[in-house]
């Protein structure tokens, strides 16, 4: 689906596969007005829109920013590191939690509560990075009850790191009902591309 994205600078964060380190530091964004913003998403007309970072929750302004977007006729969706409290963020926003697996580096940050919070048009996502981690995330899906039918999980593989063919013969193996995300930009313009 079409989708305008709106990337915000700033991560408290480290997470060892990130794919945008240059947008942890907040002065690596421009600065914009919120009506700037909301006219580019209006002029974009496109059917979707992804806030996402750095981190979208630790950002001042996000809850405005995710207000006004509401007003639009567009899905809105906010993707989230899921290492801070998602319940302020009320609907019609569908969030999207990446939860952080071990191979991150930061899964000490997990709000777990968060995971309580779950509603219709969520979606839960897990970057691994091999084996290990999708074990662990089986485990996580278990541990917490996620009923799969209801919530989305989206099963990332690490770029350079595991190949997503070994990733879809695990999810058909374990029968799981899970979605192989992949980074289509990556495969389309290519790793290094940026702004696409």
């Amino acid at each position: 689906m079409p989708c305008t994205l709106i990337r915000l600078a700033g991560c408290p964060l480290r997470c060892s596969y990130c794919d945008t380190p240059e947008a942890i530091p907040v002065q690596s964004g421009q600065m914009m007005e919120l009506d700037d913003i909301m006219q580019r998403v209006r002029t974009s007309q496109r059917p979707l829109v992804l806030v996402t970072g750095g981190e979208p929750l630790a950002q001042r302004g996000i809850f405005e920013l995710l207000k006004a977007l509401s007003g639009q006729p567009a899905i809105v969706q906010l993707e989230t590191s899921g290492a801070y409290d998602v319940h302020p963020v009320g609907p019609p926003v569908r969030r999207i939690l990446d939860i952080k697996t071990p191979g991150s580096g930061e899964c000490s940050r997990n709000r777990w509560s968060n995971l309580q919070d779950l509603r219709k048009g969520d979606e839960l996502k897990f970057v691994l990075t091999d084996r290990a981690d999708y074990e662990w995330m089986m485990d996580c899906l278990k541990r917490h009850a996620i009923d799969t039918s209801a919530i989305p999980v989206l099963l990332s593989p690490c770029w350079g790191l595991l190949d997503p063919k070994d990733v879809a013969q695990w999810i058909l193996d374990d029968h799981l009902n899970v979605r192989l995300q992949l980074q289509m930009h990556k495969y389309v313009w290519g790793a290094e591309a940026r702004k696409v």
